[in-house]
């Protein structure tokens, strides 16, 4: 799965896609933002429309820093996503 990092606020976040699929099939891909280890770890999920390829690998890798670091300011904690089913952490 292609992961990427990015700094928010001096602090390292990996995103990756969610690899769940929502009820509008390819139009709209879910992304999870994750910072730090074990207990520590944080989590935040957001979705995109992606505007060229349909893939989640494609569509996560054609976004730009300046892209994900936008959704990651959108982005909802994890216990509000069922992507990581509702998890705290």
């Amino acid at each position: 799965m292609a992961r990427r990092t990015i700094a928010v606020d001096g602090e390292r976040w990996e995103a990756y896609p969610s690899g769940r699929v929502t009820v509008y099939g390819r139009d709209q891909l879910g992304l999870i933002f994750e910072s730090g280890t074990g207990a520590q770890r944080r989590r935040r999920v957001t979705h995109f429309s992606p505007l060229g390829a349909r893939s989640q690998t494609r569509a996560f890798l054609e976004l730009s820093d300046r892209d994900l670091l936008e959704l990651f300011r959108q982005s909802q904690p994890a216990w509000t996503a069922p992507e990581v089913s509702y998890a705290e952490h």
